[in-house]
């Protein structure tokens, strides 16, 4: 008898152990994702309306190298291009609890409400090309006007102010309404310079897209002289432009584009390439800066409600003969880029 009294406290003795090493107690500072005294990392939810084209994944990568720099950890949520969908991200993010939100080409009919949501329960927040307006909300932005100027009027001095143009731009992003309201002006200040045609949507596919609909364009007007130069909103539409002016052989025709990547410099680097000149911010710089940006609002720092980046304007003669240029090096070449 003895021997089984004894046999059932030694079974219990080590039930007890067991459970102890298993985690049955209480760890140190529960709650707070780690031991006592350590700050927890900063949770950052991106809001992104659609992840399309290489400046989309430069700016992307440059918002996680600096969350990731401040020790913080990045969700990103896509919505594809929906703006309901994008709405409902933003509402997911608020109710989660995310330290920080950043928004990138959101508007404001669609993101207000959550936007103010997001304000009311003290969540730092901080857009980028994004037409929401609320106090103490900082918008990251390129300065549109700018870079549609700078490519306009590279435009107009290398063609004397008169000849047949083809825009190319889309409708609904706060960007592009920004740069429509630049060629607006540039229409009339150069009534010589008359737009022939003007397309363009923002597709799964937008650079194919773009090329197959300007190769229409072309086969309207056949003959030399018919089209003079190409203004594109974009660097997607800008690709799809060149390689169908390429392919066709019409490269009397010079495209002048907005935005910046590696695969457009290796473009614009080809030779005999019509794309002669584009407009840009370093998009992997707009996302660091962003980051940073909701840092800074979540240490409780002051920031400005608007912060604007000096766009450069990059030009194919500008560029090497003997070898393919990065955005890491383009500014051995382009003494602004980067700055």
């Amino acid at each position: 008898m003895k021997k089984r009294i004894s046999l059932v406290f030694s079974i219990i003795a080590a039930l007890s152990l067991t459970l102890t090493a298993c985690g049955g107690g209480a760890s140190p500072a529960a709650g707070n994702g780690g031991t006592a005294g350590q700050e927890s990392a900063k949770k950052i939810a991106l809001i992104i309306r659609q992840n399309l084209g290489t400046f989309s994944a430069q700016y992307i990568a440059g918002v996680k190298s600096e969350v990731e720099k401040n020790g913080g950890q990045l969700t990103v949520f896509n919505a594809d291009g929906d703006l309901a969908k994008m709405a409902s991200n933003l509402d997911a993010a608020v109710n989660q609890h995310f330290d920080g939100i950043l928004i990138d080409h959101g508007t404001a009919e669609a993101l207000q409400q959550g936007a103010q949501k997001a304000v009311d329960r003290k969540i730092p927040l901080v857009l980028f090309d994004t037409d929401i307006k609320i106090p103490g909300v900082p918008i990251v932005e390129q300065d549109d006007e700018k870079l549609a100027e700078l490519t306009l009027e590279k435009l107009a001095a290398d063609t004397g102010g008169k000849g047949n143009i083809v825009k190319i731009w889309v409708a609904g992003f706060p960007p592009m309404e920004k740069r429509q309201i630049t060629y607006a002006a540039f229409q009339q200040k150069y009534p010589d310079l008359k737009e022939v045609a003007a397309f363009g949507s923002a597709t799964t596919n937008t650079a194919l897209d773009t090329q197959s609909q300007m190769e229409a364009i072309l086969k309207k007007y056949p003959n030399k002289g018919d089209i003079t130069a190409v203004w594109a909103s974009w660097d997607e539409f800008a690709k799809g432009a060149t390689r169908a002016i390429l392919q066709a052989g019409r490269t009397e025709i010079k495209v002048y584009g907005i935005d910046m990547s590696d695969e457009d410099l290796q473009l614009m680097q080809e030779e005999n390439s019509p794309w002669v000149a584009t407009a840009a911010v370093d998009p992997s710089n707009i996302g660091r800066l962003q980051a940073e940006t909701v840092f800074k609002k979540i240490k409780g720092e002051q920031i400005p409600d608007s912060v604007k980046l000096n766009p450069v304007l990059v030009e194919a003669k500008d560029l090497p003969k003997d070898k393919k240029v990065t955005m890491g090096d383009l500014s051995q070449y382009v003494k602004e880029w980067g700055k």
